[in-house]
């Protein structure tokens, strides 16, 4: 059998370590059929020698999409359930990212890591260490994704993804401005922008060009142009809530 990061379909850096690889070692130790636990241990051991000789290992886009991964399975039992809705959510989203093959080996290896208990906290720890904070952005933008497709989101996975946010040190307005791109209400427009109804037309110039800046795709083309799609979608809501409000302004 090829060895796991080329069953995978991406390189794999510093996920093979921590309370990440630990979940992955779980997951198909325990609940993967067909897949060689002796593989993970190699590169792991691999990985830990790198470590061992200060070579810098960095974040590829195995890395992001094993963090999706874990982070998705703490927000999909927020709820103390496992909705089939936000299963075929994660599986959508990963057939569009990753292409049919890629996405059916990540999706079994993501339903055993649901049945491990995580520590959110000690996940992110190892996220922030090695993770840009435009790549963090986005891990909150899918786990939002993840919690709206059943069509309603529980206060628990609201809360589970503020958690996960501030433990990925992302501030309450990025938090907020996250969120609003989720909600269809009178002033998200402004949320999603990080300001408030009062701004001034050039206040609302001066947080849109702030806005494209801190969310432009271009952030992300280190982790693959597989996970642009999410990061365009998140920019579009920026530029969608800036028309909108000039339209309202009459500018």
């Amino acid at each position: 059998m090829a060895n796991f990061t080329k069953w995978l379909g991406a390189g794999l850096g510093f996920t093979l370590g921590g309370p990440i690889g630990a979940a992955i070692g779980f997951a198909i130790g325990s609940f993967v059929d067909g897949f060689s636990e002796k593989d993970l241990l190699l590169e792991q051991g691999e990985y830990r020698q790198k470590q061992q000789r200060n070579t810098r290992v960095n974040t590829q886009s195995g890395d992001f999409e094993m963090s999706l991964l874990v982070l998705a399975s703490i927000v999909i039992k927020a709820d103390g359930k496992v909705d089939k809705r936000e299963l075929n959510f994660v599986r959508s989203q990963f057939l569009s990212m990753y292409g049919k093959e890629r996405a059916n080996s990540a999706f079994k290896l993501f339903k055993g890591i649901v049945k491990k208990q995580i520590s959110a906290r000690q996940v992110c720890i190892q996220i922030r260490e090695h993770m840009s904070h435009a790549s963090r952005l986005q891990l909150v933008h899918f786990l939002f994704g993840i919690a709206k497709a059943d069509e309603f989101v529980t206060e628990k996975e609201v809360e589970e993804i503020k958690k996960i946010a501030g433990y990925l040190y992302i501030n309450q307005r990025d938090f907020e401005s996250i969120k609003a791109m989720f909600y269809d209400a009178s002033d998200n427009a402004y949320k999603i922008l990080e300001i408030t109804k009062s701004a001034t037309d050039n206040e609302l110039k001066s947080a849109y060009r702030k806005m494209v800046k801190k969310y432009h795709p271009d952030k992300l083309q280190d982790l693959g142009k597989e996970h642009l799609q999410g990061a365009k979608e998140k920019f579009q809501s920026i530029q969608t809530a800036y028309e909108k409000i000039k339209k309202e302004r009459g500018l």
